[in-house]
């Protein structure tokens, strides 16, 4: 485990966590790569690289296909289409959970511990992942991108990155930032953690590039599911403690 900043949440009362979605929990396995490299071509694009393919990941799509892979404004709606009609059918189907996250989430529920997931994917088809791979009913809250993928900044409705989502799933939870923590693969996790006041957790089986949390002023980057449970699990007996006293 590599501690970059001192963590502010692991040492208050941990109330809840607050999980990104693909390459967190789920590992897309190519379902998103692969759903972008088939629009891309479908539409008589150019296909980026496998590392700038993996970079689209965590992103909003509409942004990476235009700062990513160069895709013009007018066409991203098509693209989108496109993409998404080979997500429902194959890429989804694709995807896996990564091994350990659900015994994570039991354990934080045992707990009392409030879940929620913020992805920057199109909220109802977070919803319909999640139930895909049978863990939605562990989260109190599903925050996401709004379904209109197509939004730009300026459009009523567009959140303009993590740090909304972000924003948005904290105001669900009710719960104030400085007791939540987020669980996250990319900097633009990282980034709107700390927009909101809170603390990130960078797991290693993601997306990001090496250094790339670090450089971003991640709290701590785990290697493995049972790390993240260890350390999640210190948060809440610590709190344990403080409920054990505050009785006495």
């Amino acid at each position: 485990m590599t501690i970059a900043a001192p963590p502010i949440a692991l040492n208050r009362l941990l109330k809840a966590v607050l999980f990104d979605l693909d390459g967190t929990l789920v590992d897309p396995a190519g379902g998103i790569t692969g759903g972008i490299e088939h629009a891309l071509t479908v539409m008589g694009l150019p296909v980026p690289g496998p590392d700038v393919l993996a970079a689209m990941i965590g992103p909003k799509l509409a942004d990476a296909l235009v700062s990513h892979a160069g895709v013009h404004l007018d066409q991203v709606p098509d693209v989108i289409a496109v993409y998404r009609s080979w997500y429902a059918s194959t890429g989804m189907g694709m995807s896996v959970l990564y091994p350990g996250i659900k015994d994570v989430l039991v354990e934080l529920r045992a707990a009392g511990i409030a879940l929620a997931v913020a992805t920057q994917k199109p909220e109802p088809l977070a919803k319909t992942l999640l139930a895909h791979h049978g863990i939605a009913g562990h989260f109190d809250i599903i925050c996401g991108s709004n379904p209109d993928e197509t939004l730009m900044p300026g459009d009523p409705g567009y959140r303009q990155g993590k740090s909304e989502i972000i924003a948005a799933a904290l105001e669900d939870l009710a719960v104030p930032a400085g007791s939540a923590v987020m669980v996250g693969d990319r900097h633009q996790d990282v980034n709107g953690a700390r927009a909101n006041g809170l603390d990130c957790i960078g797991v290693a089986w993601g997306f990001a590039p090496e250094g790339e949390l670090e450089a971003a002023g991640v709290a701590a980057v785990v290697q493995s599911t049972s790390e993240l449970a260890s350390m999640l699990a210190a948060a809440t007996l610590a709190q344990g403690a403080e409920d054990v006293h505050g009785a006495l």
